[in-house]
């Protein structure tokens, strides 16, 4: 009987096919959960890593924490730095809107964020008050001020958590951390080309065929193949979604520079936008990383390189890494089909706005376990509900990033008019900009829709407010929460509290 069909228990023997950061990380959470399952990760030596998702969310936390690895191990060993939001420059194009910053959120912000909260609640129903995210919330403070995001120990008040907070790091040298950590735990490594993928008359997958090892048989296979999505859709034709009407960016360009050395490390990822898309500035302790994620139907290839090297000020330097990538905006249908789980690249991705791809494959993983270990309701019904929660996530992200492009009132080049009159908007964009704009209940919309976002109540005001969303006419408030108060807090507890 095939796993597919009893799903009972956890499998005698998984195969996963792919290495790269999502395929390491996906090996080290399935020994951790069962540790009695034969467990190999078939990996080809001729396909290259992308390797240029060098950011996170808080959710990376986590799965350290999980494995028992401590950041003064793993930071080191991959060049990690801390992050605690992202500063988005000149997306609104509105000159009053320059810049805002999209901080991560803790319960150190609740007196200065119901401030935030009570402003534009005033500004979208036409009263003048200030809302710049960045100046009620102790993550933009850190910032701004380059603070590391841990708590010191002498300060005069006992202090429940601090804020939370996220990493940027060397993709490549984390895929080779983990597969370190796996390895030496029993997992069977295997370097070889997978040429075949045969299948039981049942559908299920019995083995994949290598080049030079031969057939390798498992219960269960774990597609971490990329955006060939080698098992899940070329052999198993799962469907795929396409997100292109709503996203159009569709390639990147990325290169790397040194650090600057007279300079204090930065603690957030930069997103600035560009002619035709945007760039990322990720700072490390080795090197800075940076990329222009851009629509090929705008600019060419050559061109983003170019526009990139001006940007960055280093013209035609050759000593440069450069690397161009192609990119599929979209998820499957069906994460899971038969005895096959797709994970990273092969079940979908959203370009790295917000920098959610790891959080993605950490979740699904995450989600395999427990619905495999669990014994509420049939096989069946698990594994759609499982489909359905990872299809709801996809969708989510997906729609907070659209709200970056379509709330933008950029209109100097023909790829933001593009994005700003893009008729295919997600209807909880729709929604929740209409409740915004004509001063209904917010927090009820926001309440009703929550079974459909992954990016809640702060986030949706930092990005309203941080673009600028108001009505252009503002009276007089006399009841509005003076900005002197948020800043006062933020010095405050940045001066008591952290190193």
């Amino acid at each position: 009987m095939q796993f597919s069909e009893m799903c009972t228990a956890p499998p005698k023997s998984i195969a996963i096919v792919g290495g790269g950061t999502a395929g390491w990380m996906t090996a080290c959470l399935l020994i951790k959960a069962w540790p009695t399952t034969k467990i190999a990760l078939i990996e080809s030596a001729d396909i290259g890593i992308i390797g240029v998702g060098e950011g996170a969310t808080p959710y990376l936390k986590t799965f350290f924490k999980h494995l028992d690895i401590s950041e003064s191990e793993w930071m080191p060993a991959c060049d990690a730095t801390y992050k605690v939001g992202i500063n988005f420059e000149g997306w609104s194009g509105l000159k009053d809107y320059p810049s805002y910053f999209h901080p991560f959120f803790s319960a150190l912000d609740k007196p200065i964020a119901d401030m935030f909260f009570h402003n534009c609640g005033l500004k979208r129903r036409g009263a003048s008050a200030h809302t710049l995210p960045d100046d009620f919330f102790i993550a933009a403070e850190l910032a701004r001020q380059k603070k590391q995001p841990h708590l010191h120990t002498n300060a005069t008040r006992s202090l429940p958590d601090g804020v939370d907070y996220a990493y940027h790091f060397d993709s490549a040298k984390l895929g080779r951390f983990l597969k370190s950590k796996a390895t030496a735990k029993g997992l069977q490594h295997v370097v070889d080309n997978v040429i075949d993928v045969a299948c039981h008359p049942s559908g299920d997958i019995d083995h994949v065929v290598t080049e030079k090892s031969g057939p390798i048989q498992a219960d269960f296979f774990i597609d971490c193949t990329g955006f060939r999505a080698r098992l899940i859709h070329q052999t198993l034709k799962c469907e795929y979604v396409s997100y292109a009407d709503n996203l159009l960016n569709n390639a990147a360009v990325a290169i790397q520079t040194p650090v600057q050395s007279n300079t204090q490390q930065e603690i957030q990822t930069r997103s600035v936008a560009m002619n035709n898309g945007w760039r990322w500035q990720i700072p490390l302790t080795s090197r800075q990383g940076n990329g222009y994620v851009y629509s090929n139907n705008h600019i060419s290839a050559c061109e983003a390189e170019t526009e990139l090297r001006e940007q960055l000020d280093i013209g035609d330097n050759d000593d440069v890494q450069v690397k161009h990538l192609a990119m599929r905006i979209g998820r499957l249908q069906t994460h899971w089909h038969k005895n096959c789980l797709a994970v990273g690249l092969s079940q979908g991705f959203i370009e790295p706005l917000e920098a959610t791809a790891l959080m993605l494959t950490q979740l699904t993983v995450d989600k395999f376990i427990n619905t495999v270990n669990s014994k509420n309701a049939s096989k069946a019904a698990r594994i759609n509900e499982f489909n359905q929660q990872l299809n709801t996530t996809f969708d989510g992200v997906r729609d907070y990033i659209v709200a970056h492009y379509q709330l933008s009132k950029r209109d100097d080049t023909q790829y933001w008019r593009d994005n700003q009159f893009n008729n295919a908007k997600p209807s909880v964009l729709t929604t929740l900009q209409r409740a915004w704009l004509n001063g209904s209940d917010i927090e009820a919309v926001l309440t009703s829709l929550e079974p459909k976002l992954v990016y809640l109540r702060p986030s949706w005001y930092c990005i309203f407010s941080g673009m600028g969303i108001f009505p252009n006419t503002q009276g007089a408030a006399s009841n509005a929460a003076p900005l002197s108060h948020a800043k006062h807090y933020c010095d405050e507890v940045v001066k008591e509290w952290f190193l």
